[in-house]
């Protein structure tokens, strides 16, 4: 009896453990609910907007000394809702009848930018190894005892207090008042809800702002929970709360919370038992260790996998969208001859001049720079096949670039193979892992096929790469995994010249494959299912077929494109180059220039490696001014600036999601296409 008694009491203790986390994923579901039930927007930039109130409320409390109800009105209930407002105002309100992976992609883009812009404008640093102080007088310091077994300090009964108030106020919100039901109709039709009298831009702006003061407030009094002040910690904690928020399928405030506490109790009670359970077992000592830290993902993906649900489910669409013009064709298919002969005369011409210009007078750092330049699209290329061809969001490109920078590393390392060789093992390992985790998300599409890459992308991050036969261990990351330039013959690639050469013939050839693959029958048939699956599959196309081959090819090119990384630095870099943060700034900054065309992924190549040196640092300027010394006072503008700028730029895929550089084609295009139409038509 006594044993059985043990192991309740050790279950209730883990329940009560879990309940304070479990309100923190809670909040921040229920914040994922509300802007999705009021806007249509699964907001990734939920994360965002909560380091922001909780920065500033801890700049207002801690650094200003202002009294902690000052700190909380200004931080959550003023800087909070305005922020609401003008992204209701600027951007979202341009959306609303956007799909719902362009609504995803300008989140993803807002979740880079805002808290930069924020730490820019305000001039705030992050916070590290610093005890955020709670809204409650000795939040942290004063416990409570209910019920003999775990003890509740005032910061975590006001989380608690807070989800459950916040759930009740929402649900009654949503059934009982006129705004709640009208805020519902603008999401499901703001064209039509207008015709019914309703002013839908008044409706969506009060809706932003709520939810944007829900952020700010679960920023406020999740941010005791942590010892640092830094925005990616916020957007880990939104990744792991999102399993709560599938929970509800987004539409539940209700289920979202238990969604929330849910996982709180599963992963306190799971940490409770297992460490004894392997004391006794051996062999489970290995999921205690690699498990443990990745359970919120695997619990993640197993929902989004599992429940049938949520694949059944449909996003809601405007039934007047039919009225709406289908996208552009590519600029290239609608130029003059004329036009295309001198296009492809002065792109040739471009590249020899510039290519001139590296090879005989840069010096090491711009070598470097470009050929990272070239390798970076390479890996680009990755994202025009899935999304710009397939029409599918992969959060993951960088960790199928990470296998093949990983795969480089083993070969050379344990087995001394030639990294060329590895390299190409290392693409092929990265098609396979593609096409196998292609399978059981097939039937999921847009913002659920997103969480669920995303959530793959943090559980490698979490466990696979500590894995020695994967990352070499904890050691080898610390310590370095270094990896070797090839030598083929009398070739010895150490040299970077010689690399750079080596990266551009590899840029040549699979940007010779992608334009293959787009014009022949895989791209047409990816281009079909975008139009209508039941369409494509009344003719005999498979979409199953077409995705997973979609996957691999995708991800055999970021692995192809990590180990060309990886030789170029000499070493994986995993935290540095192919981290899950990391890697959705390069889906931001393919979709913003363009992730339908091979140039597309050359120039968001060229831009991720040489913006910052040519623009911020001004390093063009100060070649057209012929100095340094005749530079502006403002330069260098901090590299920052960068996930700014092209954070914002994001935000123009839902007008364009041609890109902003196919847009601009298209545009010079008609001009001179009109002209030249003009001249033959006088001189005929």
């Amino acid at each position: 009896m006594s044993g059985a008694a043990g192991f309740f009491e050790d279950l209730f203790r883990g329940l009560l453990q879990g309940t304070p986390p479990g309100a923190v994923y809670a909040l921040i579901a229920l914040g994922f609910v509300l802007t999705y039930k009021t806007s249509g927007v699964f907001n990734l930039a939920f994360g965002a907007q909560a380091y922001i109130s909780a920065a500033m409320y801890f700049k207002a409390h801690t650094l200003w000394g202002w009294p902690k109800w000052a700190a909380l009105v200004v931080s959550a209930f003023v800087l909070a809702p305005l922020i609401g407002l003008v992204l209701e105002r600027l951007i979202f309100r341009h959306l609303r009848t956007a799909s719902a992976v362009s609504k995803l992609v300008v989140a993803l883009g807002l979740s880079v930018a805002l808290p930069e812009l924020f730490n820019q404008a305000a001039r705030f640093t992050a916070v590290a190894g610093r005890q955020i102080t709670g809204i409650m007088p000795d939040g942290s310091s004063v416990f409570y005892d209910p019920f003999g077994v775990y003890r509740f300090n005032r910061d975590e009964l006001a989380m608690m207090a807070v989800a459950l108030a916040a759930t009740l106020l929402l649900a009654a919100l949503f059934r009982f008042t006129m705004i709640g039901l009208a805020m519902r109709a603008v999401v499901e039709s703001p064209r039509m809800t207008e015709l019914s009298g309703i002013n839908a831009d008044r409706t969506s702006a009060f809706a932003w702002a709520l939810s944007s003061t829900f952020a700010g407030l679960a920023g406020v009094l999740i941010a005791p929970r942590f010892n640092s002040l830094i925005s990616t910690d916020f957007f880990t904690l939104v990744v792991i709360a999102v399993a709560a928020a599938a929970v509800g399928k987004l539409v539940s405030l209700p289920r979202a919370l238990l969604g929330g506490l849910g996982l709180g109790w599963f992963i306190a009670v799971f940490n409770t038992f297992l460490p004894r359970w392997s004391g006794d077992h051996t062999w489970l000592r290995p999921f205690q260790e690699n498990l443990t830290p990745s359970l919120p993902f695997v619990v993640l993906f197993a929902i989004l996998v599992l429940w049938r649900a949520i694949g059944r489910e449909r996003e809601a669409s405007d039934p007047l969208s039919g009225v709406d013009p289908p996208p552009p064709a590519l600029a290239a298919l609608e130029r003059h001859p004329k036009l295309t002969l001198f296009t492809r005369l002065f792109g040739v011409g471009f590249v020899a001049v510039v290519g001139s210009v590296v090879w005989f007078r840069a010096g090491v750092l711009w070598m470097h720079l470009v050929t990272t330049a070239v390798i970076m699209a390479v890996i680009y290329l990755s994202v025009t096949v899935i999304t710009g061809m397939a029409g599918q969001i992969s959060l993951c490109q960088g960790t199928f670039a990470a296998i093949g920078g990983f795969t480089i590393f083993q070969m050379a390392d344990r087995f001394n193979m030639s990294v060329l060789a590895a390299a190409l093992l290392g693409a092929g390992v990265a098609a396979a892992v593609g096409a196998l985790l292609s399978l059981p998300v097939l039937r999921l599409g847009g913002v659920w096929l997103a969480i669920a890459t995303l959530a793959f992308a943090f559980f490698f991050d979490a466990v696979m790469v500590k894995f020695s036969w994967v990352g070499g261990g904890t050691t080898a990351l610390l310590t370095g995994t270094r990896v070797p330039r090839p030598l083929v013959g009398p070739i010895d690639f150490a040299s970077d010249r010689a690399f750079l050469v080596l990266a551009v013939v590899v840029l040549v050839v699979v940007s010779v494959v992608v334009i293959q693959l787009r014009e022949g029958t895989v791209g047409r048939t990816l281009t079909a299912l975008r139009g209508s699956e039941v369409a494509a599959a009344s003719i005999g196309i498979s979409a199953a077929r077409a995705r997973i081959v979609a996957f691999a090819v995708s991800a055999a090119i970021a692995g192809l494109g990590g180990a060309l990384l990886s030789m170029h630095q000499q070493n994986v870099n995993y935290s540095t180059n192919f981290g899950p943060v990391n890697a959705l700034f390069w889906l931001v900054i393919v979709v913003a220039l363009g992730a339908r065309t091979v140039e597309g992924a050359i120039q968001a190549g060229a831009a991720f490696a040489l913006f910052e040196p040519l623009i911020l640092k001004g390093d063009l300027l100060a070649w057209i001014l012929r100095g340094d010394d005749h530079l502006p006072g403002l330069f260098p503008i901090p590299g920052s600036w960068r996930l700014v700028l092209f954070g914002m730029m994001a935000i123009q895929f839902a007008r364009h999601p041609e890109g902003l550089v196919e847009h601009g084609k298209r545009r010079s295009a008609a001009r001179i296409n009109r002209w030249l139409e003009a001249r033959e038509g006088a001189a005929s």
